[in-house]
């Protein structure tokens, strides 16, 4: 019996990078299991045009179902709940369903707050600082998406005092909606302090409006500065990876 198709899906977006994001991360799954049938899908937003979600996640099960896979994981691209739409994950997999009766469809946690992403980070924020030239740095902000949800927000706040523990700098955690303190003002705060060398490393896995939003705060606040997102490096297609493993093997018949 062949192994369940995976499907990463991500939220639809106006912005050309998310898609590109998305369809080079499936590269990088798919480099790393070249066995298994890994597709990308965009889950479809009524207030945007269909071009942005395409290939829509109702398309991609139904291609896969033709192709004859009958198990299907879906492993939404988020780090949080603030990223990808809950519900409508729920309504999209029940939609499926309905319409092909028999098909074994898994959704898998999101991605989450890895403490494996913190390498990514440091990666990324290297780059951004080789670029910017800067060679000294006092402080440090974790900029993330931001959620309603306090337990969330206070795992990113966890990662953070790792991420600082790890190099023995202060670091504040910062949000581009939805909590305080927005990137912008983690900067200021530093900066009230008297650190003048504040770089911003940025926890997404996609550039967009949330990450421009929060790049132009921490510039405009004096940042020396501001990471890409973790993008489709080789950690985040492993983490892809673990949770496939974890919906594939709940698909088995106990």
């Amino acid at each position: 019996m062949a192994a369940p198709a995976l499907v990463a899906l991500a939220h639809a977006s106006r912005d050309p990078r998310t898609a590109s994001t998305v369809t080079d991360l499936v590269s990088e799954v798919k480099a790393q299991r070249p066995d298994l049938r890994v597709e990308r899908a965009f889950l479809e937003d009524p207030d945007l045009p269909a071009r942005c979600a395409k290939p829509a996640l109702q398309a991609v099960i139904d291609r896969l179902v033709k192709a004859g896979h009958e198990e299907i994981v879906i492993v939404p691209l988020a780090l949080s709940e603030v990223e990808i739409e809950e519900q409508a994950i729920t309504a999209a997999l029940a939609e499926a369903g309905a319409r092909h009766p028999g098909l074994q469809l898994r959704r898998s946690a999101l991605l989450g707050l890895e403490a494996c992403f913190l390498e990514v980070l440091d990666e990324r924020l290297r780059e951004a600082l080789r670029s910017s030239r800067v060679r000294e740095l006092d402080a440090l902000v974790l900029a993330a998406a931001g959620s309603t949800d306090a337990l969330a927000n206070q795992s990113v706040a966890r990662l953070a005092r790792l991420w600082g523990t790890h190099h023995k700098l202060p670091v504040s955690a910062a949000y581009a909606a939805s909590a305080p303190p927005a990137t912008g003002e983690a900067v200021r705060a530093f900066r009230g302090e008297g650190r003048r060398h504040i770089a911003v490393a940025s926890l997404f896995i996609s550039p967009g409006v949330l990450t421009d939003r929060s790049t132009e705060m921490a510039l405009e606040a004096g940042a020396v500065a501001v990471s890409e997102p973790l993008g489709a490096h080789p950690e985040v297609a492993r983490v892809v990876l673990a949770r496939y493993a974890v919906g594939a093997v709940e698909l088995v018949p106990v």
